[in-house]
């Protein structure tokens, strides 16, 4: 649908007409055999019902129209057109081609966006203020981001489960593998080892402030907290489980054993290279990150230790 006629200042040309809709061409298209012009929208429902020029009656589809020359893109461009906002009481008149630009920043705008200034902040068409109501429009906004959340959580937990399934398969294809081919466990074990380094490699270096909130003797839940966060961090199944079997005192190397010999070596806890495992106050203590450790003092591939505070 074209401008309404009655906007502009001085007399338009006819040939910027619109043959349909008799106002002045909006977004312009041309036939290109008849290079008769219209307003985009007009004729698109015109052609929906018969594929002719409404002028002559050549056929024509859609897919042959084509933007009008420069020269009457030109002339429109130049045209004097009084704001969309006269009603609400702008007396602007501008060239069309500044129509938009003056709109959005007209202040006679009904829909001109405006912050509220009773206290949230937040920007509302400026005819909707009148009826803004504050705690109302935040308690939408909270209910937004709230479904917002959920919907990433459950993205989230559908995203774990394909990875799970994924490792899983992973698993299986390799066991099928190694009971196949007897060359095949060394080539599966350097693929676990570079599995394990990259895991490695994206954890945190953790620094421990307080040793003696270490918990050498955690409790199941505990412990499944801890194995979830392991799992969460990408670190491979199997060695998720080798590490966990190694988070209690009893599993650990003889210069951890005992109270009475953590007690004795704890100037030694300093030089312990330490992994942050992720959203949890716990670390783990890698043979690969401590080759500078004496034996009595690392485990094969390594050990998990929980803290009830102090780890940065």
């Amino acid at each position: 649908m074209g401008y309404d006629i009655t906007r502009f200042e001085g007399e338009v040309d006819e040939e910027l007409i619109c043959p349909i809709c008799s106002g002045v061409l909006e977004e312009p298209l041309h036939a290109p055999q008849c290079e008769h012009a219209f307003c985009k929208s007009c004729i698109n429902e015109w052609l929906a019902r018969q594929p002719s020029c409404p002028v002559d009656r050549q056929p024509i589809t859609p897919n042959e129209l084509k933007p009008v020359p420069r020269i009457l893109r030109n002339l429109l461009s130049r045209l004097l057109i009084m704001c969309d906002n006269e009603k609400f009481g702008c007396s602007v008149i501008v060239k069309l081609e500044r129509l938009e630009i003056h709109k959005e920043e007209c202040e006679h705008n009904p829909k001109r966006p405006v912050p509220c200034e009773q206290g949230c902040g937040l920007v509302v068409p400026k005819d909707e203020l009148r009826e803004h109501n504050c705690v109302r429009e935040m308690r939408m906004l909270l209910q937004t981001q709230q479904l917002r959340i959920n919907e990433m959580q459950c993205n989230l937990n559908e995203t774990r489960k394909d990875i799970d399934l994924l490792k899983t398969c992973v698993q299986e294809c390799i066991r099928a593998m190694r009971l196949a081919n007897p060359s095949v466990p060394a080539l599966v074990e350097t693929l676990e080892q570079d599995e394990t380094m990259r895991w490695i490699g994206s954890l945190q270096r953790a620094r421990v402030t307080r040793w003696g909130g270490m918990i050498s003797t955690p409790d199941s839940v505990l412990q499944t907290m801890v194995r979830r966060a392991l799992s969460e961090s990408g670190c491979p199944p199997h060695l998720a489980a080798e590490l966990m079997e190694n988070a209690h005192e009893r599993r650990w190397p003889t210069g951890l054993s005992t109270l009475e010999t953590r007690q004795s070596n704890r100037r030694y806890y300093e030089n312990y290279v330490c992994k942050r495992i992720p959203g949890k106050q716990a670390v783990v203590v890698m043979a690969v990150d401590n080759p500078h450790m004496n034996d009595d003092m690392v485990l094969d591939p390594g050990l998990v230790m929980i803290f009830a505070h102090g780890i940065e």
